[in-house]
């Protein structure tokens, strides 16, 4: 779960460093590919080894069929690993895509000002994908760091092995719908479909 949000982050940067360079990308440089690739697993190495070690634990989710994070215990050592989780590998990661979407965003407005027509009608594909990217993310994160949130600070028993599937579900499966968003929404890969 956590690759798949870092690697979206990391990837809505690179979209925003690819599509706002003047200069063509020199696609047999893979330089940046592999350093992109190397930092988001890095990153999530550093925040699920810390479990292993002493700082929460991982243990069944739901009904048992998957493994996670404690959510249910609220000891400080848990409590305090599950803050710095929701900080650092939902927020933070978040905040990466709004930001880098956002510029991208506001680059294809820019352009779209000095030329009318076709630029008008491509910033209107690029904002509707960039909307459709950061709610799909939401709906697919929101749902599971709420459950793990109640869980871990709001009565015990609040949250049933029932109730969290869906949620765990939804995350589990973000990295497919960026893809599809993606295929779908941009003109020229559509085109070839």
């Amino acid at each position: 779960g956590i690759i798949s949000l870092i690697s979206l982050a990391v990837l809505s940067y690179e979209r925003y460093c690819t599509m706002t360079r003047t200069a063509e990308p020199d696609t047999t440089n893979y330089r940046k590919t592999w350093a992109g690739i190397i930092l988001s697993w890095t990153y999530s190495l550093l925040w699920t080894v810390p479990p292993l070690f002493g700082w929460s634990s991982y243990g069944p989710e739901g009904p048992g069929i998957t493994c996670s994070v404690n959510w249910h215990s609220n000891d400080a050592n848990n409590a305090s690993y599950i803050i710095c989780l929701f900080i650092f590998c939902l927020v933070i990661p978040f905040a990466i895509i709004v930001y880098s979407y956002g510029k991208l965003l506001c680059a294809v407005r820019q352009v779209s000002s000095i030329h009318r027509g076709p630029a008008r009608s491509r910033e209107q594909r690029v904002l509707v994908m960039v909307v459709v990217m950061v709610v799909s993310f939401l709906l697919c994160w929101l749902p599971y760091a709420a459950v793990a949130l109640i869980a871990t600070f709001g009565q015990p028993g609040l949250i049933t092995p029932a109730a969290s599937i869906i949620p765990a579900i939804l995350a589990k499966s973000s990295t497919v719908y960026n893809p599809i968003i993606y295929i779908f929404l941009n003109k020229q890969v559509s085109e070839m479909v």
